[in-house]
């Protein structure tokens, strides 16, 4: 099994910043690829980004383009979204997701191994 770990959530004002970590550990050599996922209330979970284990190429949903930067240390076995100019709809709960491939995909169900979540709200 693969166990992931989010950290780096909180509350922050409109256009300021964040940055989430994701930590795995366990059987790490199954990851193909890494993602960020949201859940808004009363919503769907949503694709953010997502990258190969080996780091490219990466992926965005076209609403956070040139606001975050997914990126990773394999050393250390983490992921990363930092998050800048954050605007109120960006508050949701964010989860790093684990995918033992083959395809790179943005969609849910291509995701092996899901993080418990962390609380992104950004206050207007």
């Amino acid at each position: 099994q693969v166990r992931l770990v989010e950290s780096g959530g909180g509350l922050v004002q409109a256009g300021g910043s964040l940055r989430l970590s994701c930590v795995a550990s366990g059987r790490t050599f199954r990851i193909y690829a890494m993602g960020w996922f949201r859940q808004a209330p009363g919503s769907e979970r949503e694709f953010v980004a997502s990258m190969p284990w080996g780091g490219s190429p990466t992926s965005y949903r076209d609403s956070v383009k040139g606001r975050f930067t997914i990126s990773g240390d394999n050393a250390k076995n983490a992921v990363y979204l930092q998050m800048n100019s954050l605007k109120p709809e960006d508050t949701a709960v964010y989860y790093c997701a684990a995918t033992s491939g083959p395809i790179l995909t943005t969609g849910v169900n291509g995701y092996n191994y899901w993080g418990q979540g962390t609380q992104v709200t950004v206050s207007a």
